[in-house]
C-alpha cells in the first residue's frame, strides 16, 4: 500500500498582485494619495504664479516662468498616471478610481494651460508666394 504524502503549506505570495487589497487599505491610501496630490499641484501652482507676479512686467522671465510651468504639469500628469499603474498592479481599484480622477483633472487643467499659451503666441503669418507682385495702382489690373 502506498501512503500518499501530505500536501505541502500554501506558500505566501509576496507580490502585490497576487491577492486584492484589503478596502480599508484601498480607500486609505486612495483619498490620502488624491489629497497629497492636491496639495502638491496646487502649491506648486501657487509658487509659478508668484514668479510671475514677481517678474513685475519682465517678459522673458515671466514667459520662463510659464513654459516651466507646462512642464512640470506634464511630468506630474505621468507621474499620476504612473501611480494609477502601480495602483491597478496591486489590485486597488479605489486607489486607480482616484488616480485616474486627478489626472483627468489635471489633463483638463494642462490642456487649458496649453490652450492659453497658444493663444498668446500665434504662428507667424505664411510666408508669401515669390510669384506675387502687389498692385500698387489700385485698379485691380497689375501686371
Amino acid at each position: 500500500m502506498t501512503c500518499a504524502l501530505p500536501e505541502p503549506p500554501p506558500r505566501r505570495k509576496w507580490r502585490p498582485w497576487s491577492r486584492r487589497t484589503s478596502l480599508g487599505q484601498d480607500l486609505g491610501v486612495g483619498i490620502l494619495l488624491f489629497i497629497v496630490e492636491a496639495a502638491v499641484f496646487l502649491g506648486v501652482l501657487f509658487d509659478y504664479g508668484m514668479e510671475i507676479w514677481a517678474a513685475q512686467g519682465q517678459e522673458d522671465r515671466i514667459e520662463a516662468a510659464r513654459s516651466a510651468e507646462l512642464a512640470w504639469t506634464q511630468h506630474f500628469l505621468v507621474a499620476t498616471l504612473v501611480l494609477a499603474g502601480l495602483a491597478l498592479l496591486s489590485r486597488a481599484p479605489w486607489t486607480v478610481l482616484s488616480q485616474l480622477l486627478a489626472a483627468g483633472a489635471v489633463a483638463v487643467l494642462l490642456t487649458l494651460a496649453q490652450h492659453d499659451y497658444d493663444r498668446r503666441h500665434p504662428a507667424p503669418p505664411p510666408a508669401p508666394n515669390p510669384a506675387y507682385t502687389p498692385c500698387y495702382s489700385g485698379s485691380g489690373r497689375c501686371n
